[in-house]
């Protein structure tokens, strides 16, 4: 999937070091790019179909100051077979998009744009819970998906999130997770009691206790956060982050400056090791804060 902006593709490489491969990643000196992305999914090595589903949009919209950069990512991991997590996380992915859509694109398109971030993705995260719901009751299907929804509008970002999905920040610091894992291995994690490396583990990680659909209401995790100095962006479901460790993960953004191409290398480490879930992966090139006026 490109980017309404063109990437320039640059296809030099970066001269050898006796220190590469070996410097902390902290240490690791990001190359920028123009602002884009990239997103791939994959059924994996093991699942007979891909219940991932993703969404990616980068645009501008025009005010009459300045133009806005507004960019939406959004990946869904659904559960409960073909006909059911298919199903559901492409449900989900819709309802956001709509929501989406209707209270922030087309008011700022028509000079009406005053509606509060945090306030859209968690509609549009309801929006989509009230959807995967319905259609499971109709359908009598135990449907259901995990969800993670990022809005980007200039260098403010905000995040909606449900499951285990995952948004994550990289910047010259490192790579930081910014969802929380609605899972009871999880929130061991959040208390301290085990660590990330010790979740990796645990045998289980994947039984989740708030997602998307099985419930008629859900509580949605809001984040919002200032770019800063971050250079991207990257969204995952569990098939990733599952056999890629967030060193990895970083690492491998860093070592490509055509974010498709790190999203390819990324499920490529994933199938390395196992493929045994779906994988889906989308990498956003962040704007510096020389290239958008946007606070």
């Amino acid at each position: 999937m490109n980017s309404d902006i063109p990437l320039k593709r640059v296809t030099r490489e970066l001269p050898p070091t006796p220190e590469r491969g070996t410097q902390p990643l902290a240490l690791a000196e990001p190359v920028r790019a123009p602002v884009g992305f990239g997103a791939r999914r994959d059924i994996g090595r093991v699942r007979a179909n891909n219940e991932d589903q993703l969404y990616a949009m980068l645009t501008t919209l025009p005010r009459e100051e300045d133009d806005m950069l507004v960019g939406l990512f959004v990946v869904a991991d659904g559960m409960g077979g073909h006909e059911g997590g298919e199903v559901a996380s492409r449900l989900a992915i819709a309802a956001v998009v709509r929501s989406i859509a209707s209270d922030v694109l087309l008011p700022t398109l028509d000079g009406a744009g005053d509606a509060s971030a945090r306030e859209a993705i968690e509609t549009a995260l309801i929006a989509a819970n009230r959807a995967v719901h319905d259609a499971g009751r109709l359908n009598r299907s135990n449907m259901g998906t995990t969800c993670t929804a990022a809005l980007l509008v200039g260098r403010s970002l905000t995040i909606g999130h449900i499951g285990d999905t995952r948004a994550y920040l990289i910047d010259p610091a490192g790579i930081r997770q910014l969802t929380s894992d609605h899972s009871a291995v999880g929130r061991l994690v959040t208390l301290g009691q085990i660590s990330a490396a010790q979740a990796r583990e645990h045998p289980l990680r994947s039984q989740l206790y708030r997602t998307v659909g099985q419930l008629p209401e859900v509580e949605v995790d809001v984040i919002s956060e200032r770019t800063g100095e971050a250079t991207h962006l990257v969204l995952v479901t569990d098939g990733l982050w599952d056999h890629v460790d967030d060193a990895t993960i970083a690492a491998t953004v860093r070592a490509h400056n055509d974010p498709a191409a790190a999203c390819t290398a990324l499920i490529g480490h994933a199938n390395d090791d196992g493929g045994s879930d779906n994988i889906s992966v989308i990498v956003v090139v962040l704007p510096a804060p020389s290239q958008n006026a946007q606070p």
